[in-house]
């Protein structure tokens, strides 16, 4: 047994009741407490200490994810946030509303965005909610966590300008090509890297992808795209199944689609370039040429129409001469 430090204590009782009761009043209790405690000798048993059984949790909690045909990124993302969670919230198997409270709000004041915190807040719910179900624990912790709010900005599609920039400093087929797909289909930069040459059909202008969830979906392509990929792989040497691949003749992964688009915009003086802002720009280019959204959100890929709304600008403008064309 080792003897708790009576401060530790007391603030630790403190914190909890500050989610309930006016500072002022906190300060008097903690004051009482301190006091109290002065009269006794306060120790932390072994078996309060408990076991930390985090690592076990977490693998049960994957492996039945992976059994339900979860892919392996999110199951990698499922095995960070958790590990994140355990070094920093101490054990999941003690965890309650007001430890994943004190994470989260020391992840804020790290400065990471709203939007990260409320995807992992997701991952907590996920996790607790099914050890829950199975019985391993018997309260869940996520029971009373509130969803966090995300500030909401505005994210701009590419201008055409900025699109034609791209385009003229790609200084090779490969790097062209990439624009094409991500501009005439608004693909997800994964669907992009997994893409396999003998998907592409130039007849009838299609490239058949792995979609999220592993689902099989297919992209239609324009003519430039037709162009520019026929282009690139004339000049192919090697027997890679990739459509993409490095100077080694190796499948470019995300991270290097990402990388060779910083590397343009550099030249071509373009900001906030990254590949998932060409799915915004088709998104609210085809709503504007008037495609019904349930159209849109399939050739995105989207399950839901709000997701696929929650893709397309419409600037004031736009709403403007909207209003004055139907009102």
């Amino acid at each position: 047994m080792s003897v708790l430090d009576k401060k530790l204590l007391v603030e630790e009782i403190t914190k909890a009741l500050g989610e309930y009761v006016p500072t002022a009043t906190v300060t008097r209790i903690a004051d009482t407490i301190g006091e109290t405690l002065e009269r006794y000798s306060v120790e932390r048993t072994a078996e309060e200490d408990g076991v930390d059984e985090s690592e076990g949790m977490i693998k049960l909690f994957v492996d039945a994810k992976r059994s339900e045909g979860k892919s392996e990124k999110t199951l990698r993302n499922y095995t960070y946030v958790l590990n994140r969670l355990h070094n920093g919230a101490g054990a999941l198997n003690k965890m309650t509303v007001f430890k994943l409270r004190a994470f989260i709000s020391s992840e804020m004041e790290r400065g990471v965005k709203p939007s990260s915190l409320e995807s992992n807040r997701s991952v907590y719910c996920n996790f607790y909610g099914w050890l829950k179900r199975e019985e391993i624990i018997d309260k869940n912790p996520c029971d009373n966590l509130a969803p966090i709010k995300p500030k909401k900005e505005v994210k701009l599609p590419y201008e055409d300008i900025d699109v034609f920039r791209l385009q003229d400093h790609a200084t090779n087929p490969r790097d062209r090509a990439i624009i094409a797909l991500l501009r005439s289909t608004g693909c997800r930069v994964s669907e992009a890297a997994g893409a396999n040459r003998d998907a592409f059909n130039v007849t009838q202008k299609r490239l058949t992808v792995l979609g999220k969830g592993n689902k099989e979906r297919i992209l239609f392509l324009d003519d430039e795209c037709i162009l520019r990929l026929t282009d690139y792989l004339k000049e192919r040497t090697d027997d890679n199944p990739a459509l993409f691949v490095n100077y080694k003749f190796e499948r470019i992964d995300t991270g290097g689609i990402r990388l060779i688009l910083r590397k343009i915009a550099k030249k071509a003086g373009v900001d906030g370039v990254h590949p998932h802002r060409f799915r915004r720009t088709l998104a609210t280019n085809l709503i504007n040429h008037g495609m019904p959204v349930q159209d849109v959100a399939a050739v995105l890929g989207h399950e839901k129409l709000d997701t696929t709304m929650g893709y397309v600008y419409q600037s004031n403008e736009q709403v403007e001469q909207s209003y004055r064309r139907y009102a």
